[in-house]
């Protein structure tokens, strides 16, 4: 990373949108195959712990949310 940080030279595109919509992928579909999905899931870690992340962010969230309109009602 030290190496790279003083570096000045142009990073060349590696990816292309236009490219991406000409490859030959086959489309995956989880229509009517819950288990399937839930198996293809848990086998990606990242999307598993930034599911995780968002629902307990998401839950300290609404804690933070019920104080302040507890607080707002007890003004009242």
């Amino acid at each position: 990373m030290e190496e790279l940080y003083g570096k000045t030279d142009k990073v060349p595109q590696m990816l292309k949108a236009e490219e991406a919509k000409t490859l030959d992928i086959k489309k995956k579909t989880y229509i009517d195959d819950e288990a399937l999905f839930r198996f293809d899931f848990n086998e990606e870690a990242m999307a598993v712990e930034k599911l995780r992340e968002g629902i307990s962010k998401f839950a300290a969230d609404a804690v933070t949310l019920k104080g302040i309109l507890q607080q707002k009602i007890e003004k009242a």
